[in-house]
């Protein structure tokens, strides 16, 4: 990508959002645009990243023997009146609706409904059974109170994925490997997630556990015992027989030496059983030749309350500047390297060019910052400002074919060769 393509102009960085410096930096530089609240458009750099978390998602689910559909998110309300949660969604203005003379349709907030429609006619018998369905798809919350920018907004891509079982028992297998899965993903992500017990709140259901980020940015409160590396969220203590309920689903018959940490919701997995095939009439065939429930199980992850997470874990804090721009991993950065000439030296701007012209060739992602008018100082700061982890300065210290390496993150430096160069990055 060459930035003068772009339109990407210089920015100084003011009256950064304390609370969440590095969503608020995205805004600033024009990376993230926002149309309303919780309401955003994405520049090229942020949007790849999305998809480098999508395509970790897809590929670790996959692995784990899950089948991928797309579901539409447009609705007839038809579907919400036959599970009973139309006017739940639609009294609380949770849901976004709109009327037309054929007929009310709804922006659906989560897809239980949609899923089981469409599964309804495939999963008819045992010999289809287990399976577990997923999808990445936009969901629509008219959150009243949006809030941490991406973290709460109104229009987001989440994945949600849905198993389908015969027994209790395959429903509680299903859930491990998707919890399992899960792990995997925020592994692959390098953020330190764990989950923890929680309440199934309106979703109903048996247990379910929640994929928190230790983070002070996060605006939940869990309880959390660092020796053992469990966690719970305070809402289950409001269970009448809660002590009963963590004894018998997770195991835990003490809670003295939990602490009270903040964290970030990821993800949330649930075990349903029959709720949904009971009120939706979800049914198939049994050995037996006779019609039986299917018990589910339901797993979410929100994709950009991921990034926004990302951003803000990969944060730049400058000790004079303070936060001035993200060293995003290697794992998830869409462009690894970014070349920086003296636009006003015919040889380095050659060098550059062909430096970038044989990284692109190898399929590397790289910038080339051929922005006129603009010294390197200024270059060097945008390119902390688009995350990207290496940059390689051509100035008037560049001699031959050795060319400067340098770690955004560390400051690290290193002299390498354009073979090198494209060797550590193959």
């Amino acid at each position: 990508m060459k930035l003068s393509q772009t339109g990407m102009g210089t920015v100084k960085l003011n009256n950064i959002d304390e609370r969440y410096p590095g969503q608020s930096i995205l805004l600033q530089t024009g990376q993230l645009v926002q149309y309303g609240a919780g309401l955003f458009g994405y520049n090229t750099v942020p949007l790849l990243v999305r998809r480098k978390v999508e395509q970790i998602i897809v590929e670790t689910l996959n692995k784990y023997g899950c089948i991928e559909v797309l579901l539409p998110t447009l609705q007839p309300d038809t579907i919400w009146k036959n599970s009973g949660r139309y006017d739940h969604y639609v009294d609380n203005g949770t849901m976004l609706i709109t009327e037309s003379n054929k007929g009310t349709f709804c922006l659906a907030p989560t897809g239980e409904e949609a899923m089981l429609e469409f599964l309804r006619e495939k999963l008819r018998s045992y010999k289809n059974l287990p399976v577990t369905y997923y999808q990445i798809g936009e969901k629509f919350r008219n959150e009243i109170r949006t809030r941490g920018y991406m973290l709460r907004g109104k229009a987001f891509p989440m994945l949600d994925a849905y198993s389908f079982d015969m027994n209790e028992e395959g429903m509680v297998k299903s859930y491990q490997n998707l919890r399992t899965a899960f792990l995997e993903i925020f592994k692959k992500l390098e953020m330190k997630v764990i989950p923890i017990v929680a309440d199934n709140g309106d979703m109903g259901g048996k247990k379910s556990e929640e994929f928190m980020l230790i983070s002070d940015q996060g605006e939940d409160k869990i309880l959390y015992d660092e020796t053992t590396g469990i966690g719970l969220n305070k809402e289950v203590l409001e269970k009448e027989n809660y002590e009963e309920y963590l004894k018998e689903e997770y195991g835990i018959e003490d809670i003295s030496n939990f602490k009270e940490i903040r964290t970030m919701e990821l993800g949330h997995i649930f075990q349903l059983e029959t709720r949904y095939s009971e009120i939706m009439n979800g049914k198939y065939i049994d050995k037996d030749g006779k019609e039986a429930l299917y018990y589910m199980g339901c797993y979410g992850i929100g994709v950009s309350r991921t990034v926004a997470a990302l951003y803000e874990q990969c944060l730049i804090n400058d000790p004079k500047w303070g936060p001035c721009g993200f060293s995003l991993s290697e794992t998830i950065a869409p462009y690894k390297v970014q070349i920086i000439p003296k636009m006003d030296n015919e040889e380095k701007v050659k060098l550059a060019n062909e430096v970038y012209s044989k990284l692109k060739q190898e399929g590397i992602g790289t910038i080339l910052d051929d922005r006129e008018n603009l010294n390197i100082g200024v270059k060097i700061k945008d390119c902390k400002v688009l995350g990207t982890p290496y940059l390689v300065v051509l100035g008037d210290k560049t001699e031959g074919d050795s060319l400067e390496l340098e770690n955004t993150k560390t400051g690290e430096k290193q002299r390498v060769t354009l073979k090198g160069l494209i060797q550590k990055f193959k």
